[in-house]
């Protein structure tokens, strides 16, 4: 509690630290920046590890409750024990008399109801109960029962990765820890590598918000909201600290060849790291907002995206973008290179993805089924350039709107709309095969799809909300990442 709140009163520092986890876990990370940079969050002395996830829902709950409780009090000044339960919009936009008014007209409502099905003494209404008791599984769900939680961060996990060669798992955590795990056989999966990042002296950790594996598996790099890249062997040693952002890395990438990084940033800028030394090779100042995500197309060539609602592609020794893609309405979450680096798709607050060619200016297609922003976007690992070339190439978009499409580029058309989710999906991954495909949501839930016909084959809950989902190097291992501390693996081979 702030200096001089009152006992049971929230101060602006404590709602304003609430906002900003809020922003947090619902992955809005540039908007959690720029909200904890403008209300001085950081400055607080509130320990993150004791405010539990979701408490700013949670709180708001609470407080419609008591505002519906307010407005079923009765003349004695009780609460009604016939209590009627009040839309939430209602509370928000009602005083308190009108929503006395609509309580005591539920009431009433339901005596009608209540009487009537007495008088038709329907045995249906005896036997909902049981038929409640009993429901099923989502549509096409199977209960895996052979399922790992890996638990020793102190905040969410926000990413995970699985190394290229090895069962080796990093997670990154709002802690200000990656954590390196052993899941092979034989090995004690309950331990990990812990891998610090600490802060400079006057500022509190800050927490890791992405990883990758360069092409062996020999190295992780990680970026942290302290605009510090760092490099580290497989071992848990810390290699190298990358140090000239200005503010949180939202993005980090190995070249094909590993011998470079890339690295996006909200101070609006992307550099090119030299993975030996650590030096700057290059730095890119094309946004005139955060950089949210960059992606290689070949060993001297990517494009980035931003908030400026641009995409630029750009190459080592150019001084400014060799291409330049606009048609986005809003902020840029994402982008990717197919298989091939022929193609590049991008998603949007916009509610559209766009796929792209060096050889045009406008888009080779445009999907704007979904309703919401779409978070991310996956190729699958199939068509020309992949290891599956026989295989058609499709593009996977997330959506806020709780659904997951699946598109056939070449046709420009949906193949499948995947809706089993009730929240946002903040991630998709294809299986090596690229037959298989997960996804993973802010319900808790795990899902597991057939690409060919978009079935729904296998479904696993996790202990929270689930920000990032990856396949393990040969397909048999999902692994995803969650708001309540942990890591779930699920081994689908049984």
């Amino acid at each position: 509690m702030a200096k001089g709140t009152a006992a049971g009163v929230l101060s602006s520092t404590e709602v304003n630290y609430l906002i900003y986890r809020y922003l947090q876990e619902s992955g809005f990370h540039h908007s959690a920046f720029t909200f904890a940079h403008e209300s001085q969050v950081h400055r607080c002395d509130i320990d993150p590890n004791l405010v539990p996830p979701g408490a700013l829902v949670t709180y708001v709950q609470k407080g419609l409750q008591y505002l519906e409780a307010e407005a079923n009090i009765d003349e004695n000044g009780e609460v009604d024990a016939d209590f009627a339960l009040l839309d939430p919009r209602d509370i928000i936009t009602k005083d308190l008399d009108e929503l006395r008014m609509l309580a005591l007209e539920k009431k009433e409502k339901q005596a009608e109801k209540s009487a009537a099905a007495m008088e038709e003494d329907t045995p249906a209404a005896s036997a909902a109960p049981a038929a409640a008791a009993a429901a099923p599984l989502p549509p096409g769900g199977v209960d895996v029962t052979n399922v790992e939680t890996l638990s020793g961060h102190d905040n969410e996990v926000f990413i995970c990765a699985w190394s290229p060669t090895q069962l080796l798992l990093a997670s990154g955590s709002g802690d200000a820890t990656a954590r390196i795990w052993d899941l092979s056989a034989g090995a004690d999966h309950s331990k990990a590598l812990v891998l610090r990042h600490q802060a400079a002296d006057s500022e509190k950790p800050k927490d890791v918000t992405t990883l990758d594996w360069n092409h062996d598996g020999s190295l992780l790099a990680s970026g942290s909201y302290d605009g510090m890249a760092r490099v580290w062997t497989r071992e848990g040693a810390l290699k190298l600290k990358l140090q000239r952002h200005n503010g949180p890395i939202f993005s980090l990438k190995w070249s094909k060849k590993g011998d470079m990084l890339l690295s996006g940033s909200v101070d609006k800028t992307a550099i090119v790291w030299d993975a030996k030394t650590g030096d700057v090779k290059q730095q890119f100042e094309f946004h005139s907002a955060p950089t949210l995500d960059v992606d290689w197309r070949n060993n001297n060539t990517f494009a980035t995206c931003s908030t400026d609602k641009a995409i630029h592609v750009c190459r080592l020794g150019e001084t400014r973008p060799i291409k330049t893609f606009t048609g986005h309405t809003d902020e840029v979450n994402a982008i990717r290179w197919d298989p091939s680096s022929k193609l590049l798709a991008s998603c949007s607050d916009d509610t559209s993805a766009k796929v792209w060619s060096m050889a045009r200016d406008e888009p080779v297609a445009s999907f704007s089924q979904h309703t919401k922003e779409i978070y991310t976007i996956k190729w699958s690992p199939t068509g020309p350039g992949s290891a599956n070339p026989s295989q058609q190439l499709l593009l996977a978009t997330a959506s806020f709107d709780a659904t997951v499409k699946l598109w056939d580029v070449e046709g420009q058309g949906l193949l499948h709309s995947l809706e089993a989710h009730t929240e946002p999906v903040y991630s998709v991954a294809f299986s090596p095969d690229g037959k298989l495909m997960a996804s993973g949501s802010f319900d808790n839930m795990l899902h597991i799809w057939n690409v060919a016909d978009g079935k729904l084959l296998r479904s696993q809950q996790a202990d929270g909300g689930i920000f990032e989902v990856c396949w393990s190097k040969v397909g048999d291992k999902v692994a995803a990442s969650t708001s309540s501390k942990t890591v779930m693996v699920v081994d689908l081979r049984r």
